[in-house]
């Protein structure tokens, strides 16, 4: 591919992904995926070069642009080399008009500015959102330890007890380490929410929001596979997910648990009362984890996120069921938004007299309301807001 067809490619990306984050539809990362299996003949530098143009695009664009276009011409407007292949070469795109806009260039569409602001985020805070995240990755304490594992590269070692970080793009998951069970992809901010649970060997937990399971096997191997888990979700495809990674980490999980959503306690009726613990890593916006999903920014609106906080109140009320009297919840959500943290804690709070919030023991963090908060800028992890709830 020229340069100039690299631009017109990307250009052709952002216009799906800007017309997908529109319609809640598919991520841009799944999008570029579908993008480049068609079209074979590019080889791994245009690949590279094409994505990189769309993510710089996104980063770029606060407020949704209006085409594809619009928002590589922002591009183009601060740099120079990429303005000049505006040229109408073949396979590329066409000369700048001469009333033709770029799109509006900002950290977030204004609303979601405004709310990130009120949540006690600067500028500097919110620009650290949009970075490119490293990847990191936790050692699996079922087997292996930190200290004693040979990788193909090194990695940092972390705050966690078994964490390592290395540079964003590194192909862990075509090492050997990883196909046997050695390591999992984890961000450290969710290494450790879990180690700073207040769960114990023996006891039953609940992990009512698992997804694919990251914090799952997380929970087993800090345990030693020496408690009773229970993985539950309304995703289907999600927690299907879960079964083999499980048997590839050498990770106990009791139950597997699909959800009804809406009817979710016809499934849990066994466990009500009897959790000692009940993990919600709630549905949220995903604020926190723009570093790997900018477009995200375009997704949310006031009414898709007033549906997040009914849905989080939601969980919330059903893990209050599932507890045993002096038991916990632990909230969690991957965002840096008082109206998913602090003011979900607080509502819940009220909804419950008698129950009571308390700290965790966190390395890293700061207090948020009742809560912990994480940031890229001051933790080196993807947003996050945690707290813990104990039962009367």
């Amino acid at each position: 591919m020229t340069p100039s067809a690299r631009v017109q490619a990307a250009i052709d990306l952002l216009d799906t992904i800007i017309a997908s984050a529109r319609g809640k539809g598919a991520p841009a990362d799944r999008i570029i995926a579908d993008y480049f299996r068609a079209r074979r003949y590019a080889g791994s530098k245009d690949r590279r070069a094409v994505r990189d143009l769309v993510y710089h695009a996104i980063r770029l664009c606060g407020p949704v642009p209006a085409s594809g276009r619009a928002a590589m011409l922002a591009v183009a407007g601060q740099d120079e080399s990429i303005a000049a292949l505006f040229d109408g070469s073949p396979h590329g795109p066409a000369p700048r008009g001469e009333n033709e806009e770029a799109a509006s260039t900002g950290l977030a569409p204004k609303w979601l500015a405004s709310a990130l602001r009120n949540s006690g985020l600067g500028g500097r805070e919110i620009a650290a959102l949009l970075a490119r995240a490293p990847l990191d990755v936790r050692v699996n304490a079922l087997k292996a330890d930190r200290a004693g594992l040979e990788l193909p590269e090194a990695g940092e070692p972390l705050a966690s007890a078994q964490g390592l970080r290395f540079e964003s793009g590194t192909q862990v998951e075509q090492w050997e380490a990883y196909a046997e069970g050695l390591i999992e992809v984890q961000d450290l901010g969710s290494q450790l929410i879990v180690e700073a649970l207040p769960v114990s060997a023996g006891d039953t937990i609940i992990d009512l929001c698992a997804g694919g399971g990251g914090k799952t096997l997380a929970l087993a191997a800090r345990l030693g596979n020496a408690a009773s888990i229970i993985a539950a979700d309304t995703d289907k495809r999600r927690l299907g997910n879960l079964a083999p990674r499980a048997a590839r980490a050498g990770a106990a999980v009791d139950h597997t648990v699909l959800l009804d959503p809406g009817r979710e306690m016809r499934t849990l009726h066994p466990w009500v009362v009897k959790a000692d613990h009940v993990l919600v890593d709630a549905p949220c916006s995903g604020s926190g984890t723009w570093r790997r999903s900018p477009e995200g920014r375009w997704r949310l609106d006031p009414a898709e996120l007033a549906r997040l906080n009914a849905l989080q109140d939601h969980v919330l009320d059903i893990a209050a069921h599932l507890v045993r009297s002096g038991g916990t919840i632990a909230f969690v959500t991957c965002s840096v938004l008082d109206a998913e943290g602090p003011d979900r804690i607080g509502a819940f709070l009220e909804r419950h007299p008698g129950w009571s919030s308390e700290a965790l023991a966190l390395p890293l963090g700061r207090p948020r309301g009742a809560g912990t908060r994480l940031d890229p800028l001051h933790d080196g992890t993807d947003g996050f807001f945690i707290a813990c709830l104990r039962s009367p």
